[in-house]
């Protein structure tokens, strides 16, 4: 790895950061940030100055360490006497000499907004929120880069890690299958008590169904694959935020979806090479360059994958096939691909490489190439009436599909983040995707108005 030396080259004074946001992912930035001399991170904002101060305390800080301001004044006054500084408008961060600004709030307008500020203050732009990624992320990437400055998904979250990976391997000219992410949650199975399970739900099996369950080789995978699906369907199923973050890897990388819902298969790890590979090889995938997510199955005492994210790859050469398949990789039956994964993603702890990268030598850990390709749609499940506010994308009243991005116009599919936490101007039934003239536009709206820029110059034939 040649991080230290690229940190060393940075030079002596420590990268100085402003966190936006302090949920789970942001605060461990503040508190892994104590442990890395080169970077500082003496500002934090969240409209929940309790949530901030949590996030500081955690950090080993004392309570006296951190002053609640409301003003650019008292912003600096503090900073200067060194203490810690909570705001809870993110406007006054521009009080600081800010390196690198880190947006982990996951409201889609309001990270934009925030993005933007970063922007007009000359601050590189860490992007833990996934929403503006995957509906303006190409326009604010180029936004940055023309003023000299860096946007950057981040390393810790499985899109970020993904398109890293992918860059990694075509780096040393291997050819990406498939590339994905494994679900967070992982599905158990018992063969002692005859269940498959979650943390939080259960389903019994008959004696018949439990070898559907039960490790085999793994060219029988594919067979066993719907039996499974069928089954565990509620456990299993690929959801909007899923998609959301699947989508920003296929933007910048050029993977494409195999079905717009995905296939989201079961499957134990080592049959991963061999399901999420063509069909002329034994897989269930209909072309190569594929990307998809996938649920892992593993027994009580087995490792999984801990959310991490995976490739399966081949190459032209034999030679180099043969040292694929034979020094530790996981491959399929046919010699012909192979996996590698990543079993974590460590969130916050992971970001300060990103944060680093960015100030101390203006290189982005997300995407080299970024497009808008595809968008994340949602079609109602169920019935839907007029006056309803649209879930998040955790809800199982949407089914996310992946699809090639058209312009916001009326009429038009809407990205499923732009609908939430919208409410309907009209009924909608199921089996409908959501589209613009279903929900309102906010009034002086960043998002829709950078989303018809990024939308008339992706028209254009813009590549970044």
């Amino acid at each position: 790895m040649v991080y230290r030396q690229l940190i060393k080259r940075g030079g002596e004074r420590p990268v100085v950061t402003g966190v936006i946001g302090t949920g789970h992912y942001a605060t461990a930035i503040v508190t892994q940030a104590q442990a890395i001399a080169a970077l500082e991170v003496p500002i934090v904002c969240d409209v929940d100055v309790e949530a901030a101060m949590r996030a500081f305390e955690l950090a080993g800080l004392a309570e006296g360490d951190c002053v609640v301001c409301e003003s650019r004044s008292a912003v600096l006054a503090a900073y200067e006497r060194g203490q810690r500084v909570i705001v809870p408008d993110a406007s006054l961060m521009q009080a600081l000499p800010l390196d690198v600004v880190v947006e982990s709030t996951g409201v889609p307008e309001v990270a934009v907004g925030h993005a933007l500020l970063a922007l007009e203050q000359g601050a590189h732009l860490a992007m833990v929120s996934k929403e503006p990624d995957a509906l303006v992320g190409p326009l604010l990437r180029r936004k940055f880069t023309e003023a000299g400055l860096v946007y950057s998904a981040v390393d810790g979250d499985q899109h970020g890690l993904l398109i890293g990976m992918v860059e990694w391997a075509r780096a040393l000219g291997l050819e990406v299958v498939c590339g994905g992410k494994a679900r967070d949650i992982e599905i158990e199975f018992d063969e002692g008590v005859g269940q498959v399970r979650t943390r939080r739900k259960s389903v019994d099996l008959t004696p018949a169904q439990q070898g559907l369950f039960a490790p085999a080789s793994a060219t029988e995978a594919r067979d066993k694959l719907a039996g499974r699906m069928a089954l565990s369907r509620d456990l299993s199923r690929l959801m909007g935020y899923d998609l959301g973050e699947l989508v920003i890897a296929a933007n910048a990388t050029g993977l494409a979806p195999d079905q717009d819902t995905l296939h989201g298969p079961l499957l134990r790890i080592p049959e991963i090479p061999e399901v999420l590979a063509p069909q002329e090889e034994g897989g269930i995938l209909g072309r190569r360059g594929v990307i998809d997510g996938v649920t892992v199955l593993r027994g009580p005492h087995e490792a999984g994958m801990g959310g991490g994210v995976f490739i399966v790859v081949s190459c032209a050469n034999d030679y180099s096939r043969h040292i694929l398949t034979t020094k530790g990789l996981i491959p399929n039956a046919r010699d012909t691909t192979a996996l590698i994964f990543r079993p974590h993603h460590l969130c916050g702890v992971e970001t300060p490489l990103t944060v680093l990268l960015a100030a101390l030598q203006q290189i982005p850990t997300g995407a080299l190439d970024f497009e808008q390709r595809f968008d994340v749609l949602a079609e109602a499940t169920v019935d839907l009436a007029r006056g309803e506010t649209v879930e998040d994308d955790h809800s199982p009243k949407l089914l996310a599909r992946m699809r090639p991005a058209e312009a916001i116009a009326p009429g038009a599919p809407i990205p499923m983040h732009m609908a939430m936490g919208k409410t309907l101007l009209r009924d909608v039934p199921a089996g409908s995707i959501l589209t613009t003239d279903m929900v309102p536009e906010p009034p002086d709206a960043p998002l829709w108005a950078l989303r018809r820029e990024q939308d008339a110059w992706m028209a254009q034939g813009a590549v970044n």
